[in-house]
């Protein structure tokens, strides 16, 4: 799963039931870029595929986009509001009848995702 979540829950997710690298990375980046209609900052970690070449290679198109790219100093998650969402998702929003497997699971995360922003809201102080 990766996702683009504002603090005012705007969001924006991509779910995958494959190997997510730095191919898929792009492709999501490249689709979100397409939906921007002003200046947008997306906060990143340090993860690899944020790093890759393949990734960095894009980095120019979106800023013509007007999307740039603001990486965490490491070991700071705390700093990114997305992983305060997939803690949400994980402890607080999924139904424990999600993990009975892996159908049940697509289907329920499913219905949270969809209600982010809605039902679904993280307050930012």
């Amino acid at each position: 799963m990766l996702g683009f979540l504002s603090r005012q829950n705007d969001f924006f997710s991509y779910v995958f039931e494959c190997n997510v690298n730095a191919e898929v990375v792009v492709a999501c980046f490249d689709a979100f870029s397409l939906t921007l209609n002003k200046p947008t900052f997306v906060i990143l970690d340090n993860a690899p595929v944020h790093h890759s070449q393949f990734f960095t290679n894009e980095i120019e198109k979106w800023e013509d986009r007007g999307l740039f790219l603001y990486y965490l100093p490491p070991y700071s998650p705390e700093l990114n509001i997305i992983e305060i969402l997939w803690k949400h998702i994980k402890y607080y929003w999924l139904p424990s009848s999600a993990y009975k497997g892996f159908a049940f699971l697509r289907e329920e995360l499913n219905k949270v995702l969809m209600n982010i922003g809605k039902s679904h809201k993280i307050i930012f102080a």
